[in-house]
């Protein structure tokens, strides 16, 4: 096995690769969209961060990423890197080993620029690739996950009233917004996001995004807002909407309001022409993981590593 940079030279490759690999996915979530293809890869090639493996003159493999950026997660103080799906892919004979040595080589490029937060999506049913990537020091941390649009089976909600949320309730939403960060603080969460000032908030109240919530006895008590975009390349618009923001207050969960939340959300959005919805969350979010495994089906793993940043003091600083 050769491992070269990625070049302008490998992205027809690269592309069969990545339609190749989203399809083995495919068939453990058929709900998952046909694609004809992946977003564009030349800004991996001109980035140079990216490699590509070679058998001989065939192309078994590449791993690619996004430039370096800071705050990795927007809750630390590194740089951080990420190979997002379709930015890395690999046929499937010896896809550990593949993996294994596109990283050992990647990975000195992204650490040469002082990058030590590594995340790179795979496919949530690629366990190969996977548990190569736990013996070098990866964890699981954020899910993306698929549902289409059927309704939950559970029982209504009495005293609770369902709605569209519109800009008068942005007062409203608000409070719940700063208890979901709060939550986001609380072990084994531990993200320490900082918090929108109201007025930030207020500014950015449905520019981008639906919200959706439950009243009772005329007080809101949770909410969900859906975006056009989620964080992969299938949740880019047209018929797909990607669940970006989620809480209930603790007192009014285990009766079923989310689920019928869900379900007022899921029916107005299929009036509207939309055939599945999606979410993200981190896997270290006990109630959200449940919550939204019970009723999505995840197609994506993300896993990261965080290596000692005093590396950069040595060998490449």
């Amino acid at each position: 096995m050769k491992i070269i940079d990625f070049t302008h030279n490998h992205i027809t490759d690269a592309y069969e690769l990545a339609i190749a690999h989203y399809k083995e996915e495919r068939v453990h979530v058929p709900m998952l969209p046909k694609i004809e293809g992946v977003p564009d890869l030349t800004d991996f090639a001109n980035n140079g961060f990216g490699v590509a493996a070679f058998d001989g003159d065939k192309m078994i493999g590449f791993l690619c990423s996004y430039k370096p950026f800071d705050n990795a997660f927007r809750s630390t103080r590194v740089k951080g890197i990420f190979s997002p799906m379709g930015g890395n892919a690999s046929i499937p004979a010896n896809r550990a080993r593949i993996y294994a040595e596109m990283y050992q080589a990647a990975a000195e490029k992204w650490v040469s620029v002082g990058a030590v937060s590594h995340a790179i999506c795979l496919f949530a049913h690629d366990k190969e690739a996977q548990d190569q990537f736990y013996q070098y020091g990866f964890g699981l941390r954020c899910v993306d996950a698929i549902r289409q649009m059927e309704s939950i089976e559970c029982k209504p909600c009495a005293d609770y009233h369902f709605m569209e949320l519109g800009a008068d309730d942005c007062s409203a939403v608000y409070p719940l917004e700063m208890m979901l960060d709060a939550h986001q603080r609380t072990s084994p969460y531990l993200m320490n996001r900082p918090s929108a000032t109201f007025e930030c908030f207020k500014n950015n109240y449905l520019n981008d995004s639906r919200y959706f919530g439950v009243k009772h006895k005329n007080e809101l008590c949770a909410f969900l807002s859906v975006t056009d975009k989620g964080e992969t390349f299938i949740a880019a618009g047209g018929n797909y909407k990607h669940i970006c923001g989620a809480f209930c207050m603790p007192e009014h969960r285990g009766k079923g309001v989310y689920q019928n939340l869900l379900n007022f959300v899921v029916a107005t959005l299929k009036n509207e022409g939309i055939t599945c919805i999606g979410t993200d969350f981190e896997s270290f979010n006990p109630v959200g993981a449940c919550f939204w495994l019970k009723y999505f089906a995840a197609y994506t793993h993300s896993v990261v590593r965080r290596i000692d940043e005093r590396i950069l003091e040595g060998k490449f600083k």
